[in-house]
């Protein structure tokens, strides 16, 4: 069951730039002031629909993806700022040397924003990303748990059934495998969700190796309905109520997104 921003980039970019502007922006300033000479990264930017909001506040960015067709996209939506020199749009690993040796230490905030699940070796990633920051430097997450009731993506499965069935990525990796090829889905989304299963993250094992890492939990909000759900399936953000957050284990199977800012 595509959404509808899962077919039309133009949608996505809208809502990349409404939600960055009205969720993810004033989360980050509840711990660092946005705005001329402040240096920011997105790892993961897509569309680059999230730096706008920090572009319109005088914020230098840096976009970067593995996804050339994506990067290209973000390029023409933001033609103007690239022209202009307030915007950098690339699409390379982070981890090449010649990414590091031309940011480290240069960034004030690097934003991950429904990324962190995707992304494998967590616990050597996380650490590597201090390299790129000045002192006093955050980093903001924002992912879905593992548990939570979608935290598979499954969602994005073109069979109904399949994309509105909660919790059955929690099954084995066979059952889970075998109930999608029965579901007729295509094996490169197959292939797609499997991966996400592999670097399943959830809210302990997040903080875990931040804690690890030699980062602090600056601030935290967690969602009972995703900012996103707004545009997916017309549901108004909220909050988690606040004595489930305080339920370790349980709180990710009912806890749809978490935000974080850590820094040193």
């Amino acid at each position: 069951m595509a959404l509808k921003q899962h077919l039309d980039v133009q949608v996505r970019f809208d809502q990349q730039v409404e939600n960055s502007l009205n969720y993810v922006l004033p989360f980050i300033e509840q711990t660092k002031a946005i705005g001329n000479g402040i240096n920011v990264l997105e790892i993961g930017t897509g569309e680059g629909g999230n730096l706008v909001a920090f572009l319109d506040k005088g914020a230098y960015c840096v976009g970067v993806d593995l996804n050339g067709e994506r990067i290209e996209d973000a390029k023409e939506f933001l033609t103007d700022r690239v022209a202009s020199g307030k915007v950098e749009l690339i699409c390379q690993n982070i981890y090449e040397d010649s990414f590091l040796s031309k940011f480290k230490g240069f960034f004030d905030v690097i934003m991950l924003k429904d990324v962190i699940e995707h992304v494998p070796e967590q616990e050597k990633f996380i650490p590597y990303l201090k390299n790129f920051l000045k002192p006093g430097g955050q980093i903001f997450f924002g992912f879905p748990p593992w548990y939570m009731p979608f935290g598979g993506h499954q969602q994005v499965c073109t069979n109904k059934l399949a994309a509105m069935m909660p919790y059955y990525h929690i099954l084995p990796t066979f059952l889970y495998k075998g109930l999608l090829k029965l579901a007729g889905e295509h094996p490169l989304s197959i292939k797609e969700l499997i991966e996400v299963k592999e670097t399943q993250i959830t809210i302990e094992r997040f903080e875990r190796i931040v804690k690890k890492s030699g980062l602090k939990i600056l601030s935290q909000r967690d969602y009972f309905i995703n900012p996103i759900y707004k545009y997916k399936f017309g549901l108004k953000p909220r909050v988690q109520w606040k004595p489930i957050t305080w339920i370790p284990y349980f709180r990710d199977f009912v806890t749809t997104c978490v935000y974080y800012t850590v820094g040193e």
